[in-house]
């Protein structure tokens, strides 16, 4: 189940990459139906934080008329940065599902583990590497573009 569920992640992300965006995506699902999506809009909107988790989390809360989504899982193709981490816990989201990391900026287990600190008033389970060589993939082919232009 969670490999589909990063699939759908992953068009998200296809999404951002015709767009010339950074290319990632997430999805948050709960009771296993997809309850919102969100890919990375920053260049688009010039709003630093219109990355993905951010759109999703806005996306689920509109949808269940509330701020809390405990029992809400979130996929996202590329590990969160410290903004999205903190979203995360403040969201009170159950478990969050990781592609590949992201080890300049990520606030996961790379640099930081914001998700999962024990300081803070909820800590959310963390599964790594889901489809990490497709994550990682899309992002690759992105900046390879990126340099030719």
């Amino acid at each position: 189940m969670k490999e589909f569920f990063m699939e759908e992640a992953l068009k998200e992300a296809k999404k951002a990459f015709d767009i010339k965006e950074i290319p990632i995506g997430a999805v948050i699902v709960r009771h296993n139906e997809i309850i919102a999506r969100g890919h990375n809009l920053r260049e688009s909107t010039k709003d630093p934080t219109a990355h993905a988790e951010i759109i999703a989390i806005r996306r689920a809360s509109e949808a269940l008329g509330g701020w809390r989504l405990t029992n809400c899982d979130l996929y996202v193709t590329i590990e969160p940065c410290p903004m999205c981490a903190g979203a995360i816990v403040m969201a009170r989201i159950s478990r969050l599902f990781i592609g590949s990391m992201d080890p300049k900026g990520g606030a996961a287990g790379s640099l930081y583990n914001i998700v999962d600190d024990s300081r803070l008033n909820h800590r959310t389970e963390i599964i790594y590497n889901v489809l990490s060589d497709k994550c990682s993939g899309i992002m690759k082919e992105f900046f390879k573009k990126l340099r030719e232009r």
